[in-house]
């Protein structure tokens, strides 16, 4: 009787964890702030969840105006409510990888960016909000 009330607590436990992964699926738009007070930065970001498994990618605005430029993600990763993943842009023949970090809420994430310090320095750290697209 034990063994099964044991087998029952677990299966319930394992569902509730489950039901507790980042809905993260689907397309969300993310604005950050523009250079030297300039007009925010909107990038479209489309994920899929698959288990612990996160990919899809990252649309920006092109530099100076340009038409804009998507990204895949790597190594993406579902942990609960919070998500990572890496995105590898070239710039100028120069490949630099921005980290992503969010915690999932509903339909809004919050969290960061970080982007590696230039010649050396250190990282910049961003805090950034992206919302479900409707």
């Amino acid at each position: 009787m034990s063994k099964r009330i044991l087998f029952v607590g677990l299966a319930l436990l394992a569902l509730a964890c489950v039901a507790m992964a980042a809905d993260a699926t689907g397309k969300w738009t993310m604005e950050q702030a523009g250079r030297n007070g300039g007009p925010p930065r909107v990038s479209t970001i489309e994920l899929k969840v698959d288990g612990a498994k996160l990919t899809g990618s990252v649309t920006s605005p092109g530099r100076g105006g340009g038409a804009p430029v998507p990204a895949e993600i790597s190594n993406g990763k579902v942990d609960g409510d919070k998500i990572s993943f890496d995105l590898v842009r070239d710039f100028g023949g120069n490949s630099i990888t921005i980290k992503y970090e969010f915690t999932v809420k509903g339909d809004e994430m919050t969290g960061k960016t970080t982007f590696p310090g230039m010649d050396g320095g250190e990282p910049r750290v961003m805090d950034v909000t992206a919302k479900r697209a409707k």
